[in-house]
């Protein structure tokens, strides 16, 4: 089983993924605005239709108001009647109940209905004017006022009524006119209908092209993020793609910063170098002029060989710090295994001592190649020297993008305080074995360098394992 303590890295400094991407924003709000255009305009063309066919029809029933007063005599006494050759000629008005209808109400002097003279398509049903809508009209003679009312076949009315004085009688008249609006209606909600699915095709074609559209100009971005992974798993350079010219200014400026980076980790690793050089000279020359037999010699090639040993342990940690800073690297761990095995079953051939392993192919870790030689080495080699008979390395792949490399002997092991005191610098669990005790410190720093862990535990075989937790590339 691999390891499961958390590894550093992508796991703790990858930024979180946004919760929504351009993409799905953008649509969302092309969906929220077709929403509101589709609404909103039905609402607003079915309004403007259906205002202008009542207006229409309004003019209809001003046009029988203004007729019916032609039809009317006044007799001396204030009777009115009809002149039935001057009535409106619409045969409509002549039809039982066809939903055309006028009247001519005589107004007593209570301000009630009086009698009337109306239409036969009225028949002899109530007439279809609203209290409210009559006092109106008698409150503004001369004036058309409009309202809805239910004619005698339970149909809605438009009503047009107007109040006239006349000669020889001291109450007015109120005159009327109805049609039935159905039509009006009926053709306001098939233009509804026709607008909702007319719009909402236009609507739902345009959100379809927009977001093919999006994926289409987004595609560059995704080729652009397929080779910054390329590049980080050393698959690649640099970004040399063809790419659209809204897109080049950015990866002309993430090249600059690739350069730029592995300009820095040359200098890095140069001043390394230099720094190396400069100290190890002094050190050997101090310790070659401590040789003698007193107690000052014995002090100084004790603290030189201590001064050595730290500076080889920093020098080797600012190196793999350096290194691992740097984009686009990737190492192959079968090959880098194959020749360490080699090499120590010919160090310790004499001690019997049998150095195998089982790794696949193809499979590839992010690190340099020298810093994994160099934590492999350490442990293999510290393996080998507290191994009965048999050192194991093997690998397999772990979840969260992480690849474990087991080294497995068959020695006396170590207890759980061992194996947490063994990876602190400078801690030697035998004082026999020679050795400054920065081997698994080095191992660790460089795994830690590279997002990676050193963790040990007790072999499958009975003795020690380490296992080391690295990025897959």
């Amino acid at each position: 089983m691999a390891p499961t303590e958390p590894m550093t890295g992508d796991a703790s400094s990858s930024p979180s993924r946004p919760k929504l991407s351009l993409s799905r924003r953008l649509l969302i709000g092309a969906i929220v605005w077709s929403i509101i255009a589709v609404v909103g305009g039905i609402i607003a063309m079915t309004v403007s239709y259906r205002a202008q066919t009542i207006r229409l029809l309004e003019q209809e029933l001003d046009s029988t108001l203004t007729t019916l007063p032609r039809a009317l005599e006044i007799l001396p006494n204030g009777r009115v009647v009809d002149q039935e050759e001057k009535l409106p000629s619409d045969v409509r008005y002549n039809l039982p109940l066809s939903g055309r209808y006028w009247a001519i109400v005589a107004i007593n002097e209570d301000g009630g209905f009086d009698a009337d003279i109306r239409s036969q398509s009225l028949w002899d049903g109530p007439l279809p004017v609203e209290a409210e809508l009559a006092a109106e009209a008698l409150a503004d003679p001369g004036a058309t006022k409009y309202g809805n009312a239910i004619g005698p076949a339970d149909e809605r009315l438009r009503v047009a009524v107007k109040s006239i004085i006349v000669p020889n009688r001291d109450n007015p008249i109120l005159l009327m006119s109805a049609a039935d609006r159905e039509a009006t209606d009926e053709g306001a909600n098939q233009l509804r209908l026709l607008l909702l699915i007319s719009m909402t095709f236009l609507a739902g074609g345009t959100l379809i092209a927009l977001w093919v559209g999006l994926r289409l100009a987004l595609l560059p971005f995704r080729r652009v993020q397929l080779h910054i992974s390329q590049i980080r798993s050393g698959q690649r350079a640099k970004l040399d793609g063809d790419y659209p010219v809204e897109v080049v200014p950015l990866t002309d400026e993430l090249n600059k910063l690739l350069d730029n980076n592995r300009a820095i980790v040359e200098r890095a690793q140069t001043h390394v170098g230099n720094l190396a050089h400069a100290l190890k000279t002094p050190l050997a020359v101090l310790r070659n002029e401590a040789n003698g037999p007193t107690p000052l010699d014995d002090v100084v090639r004790r603290q030189t060989e201590a001064m050595r040993s730290n500076v080889d342990h920093y020098l080797k940690r600012a190196q793999a710090a350096a290194r691992a800073e740097a984009l686009g690297v990737r190492t192959e761990i079968k090959p880098v295994v194959d020749g360490l095995v080699r090499l120590l079953n010919r160090l310790f051939e004499a001690s019997d001592i049998k150095v195998s392993s089982n790794i696949a192919p193809n499979l590839y870790v992010r690190i340099e190649q020298q810093d994994l030689e160099e934590m492999l080495g350490n442990i293999m080699e510290n393996a080998c020297k507290w191994t009965k008979a048999r050192v194991d390395v093997s690998a397999e792949q772990g979840d969260n993008a992480l690849m474990f490399i087991h080294v497995d002997d068959d020695g006396e092991g170590l207890t759980a305080e061992e194996m947490e005191a063994a990876v602190k610098r400078g801690v030697r669990l035998d004082e026999t074995a020679p050795g400054t005790g920065l081997g698994l410190s080095i191992v660790a720093d460089i795994a830690e360098m590279n997002g990676g862990k050193l963790t040990l535990s007790t072999s499958p075989l009975g003795g020690l394992r380490a296992t080391i937790g690295l990025r897959k590339s």
